[in-house]
């Protein structure tokens, strides 16, 4: 049996090599399950798209002021969200199934704090904004997902109507 001996450069190859291998099948999977895997609540907005802007008041009451809304198909909302209480909140878009399941990681971390396209954490007095664009007509909810204020029913509905 004979071994070859890698210099630091071979080294470097292989594992750049192996790396690049892996990543490609990653990415080449995708999220593609015979079709686009399109969100079933919309996509992150772009501030020069937005039709409208949505103030949407957080409060230790444990609700949300507006809890409905209303917007049609294609529409970008830039919902902007102030929390007028004196514990933390957040505003988080998803189905209720996505919501039921992200309060469930929140139950375990319960000092998570977001800031993506469709969810952002505000501390007490703070206000920050979620841009979106709905893409299909339905229901898509929105909810705080701090322990005991999912439950408490805060939480809401963005209603999309087809136009």
């Amino acid at each position: 049996m004979k071994f070859v001996k890698f210099n630091s450069a071979s080294r470097a190859g292989f594992v750049f090599a192996a790396a690049a291998l892996a990543a490609s099948a990653t990415f080449a999977g995708g999220t593609h399950g015979g079709g686009h895997d399109e969100s079933p609540i919309g996509e992150a907005g772009v501030a020069e798209n937005v039709t409208r802007t949505i103030e949407v008041d957080a409060a230790d009451s444990m609700r949300f002021t507006p809890s409905n809304v209303s917007v049609k198909k294609g529409e970008t909302i830039r919902f902007v969200i102030k929390n007028s209480g004196k514990v933390p909140h957040e505003f988080s878009l998803g189905t209720e199934k996505e919501l039921k399941e992200h309060y469930e990681v929140m139950k375990k971390n319960p000092g998570m704090e977001h800031e993506e396209a469709n969810k952002i954490s505000l501390k007490p007095g703070k206000q920050g904004e979620v841009i979106w664009r709905f893409t299909k007509p339905g229901v898509v909810n929105f909810a705080c997902l701090h322990v005991g204020h999912y439950e408490a029913g805060m939480k809401g509905q963005v209603k999309v109507a087809a136009k």
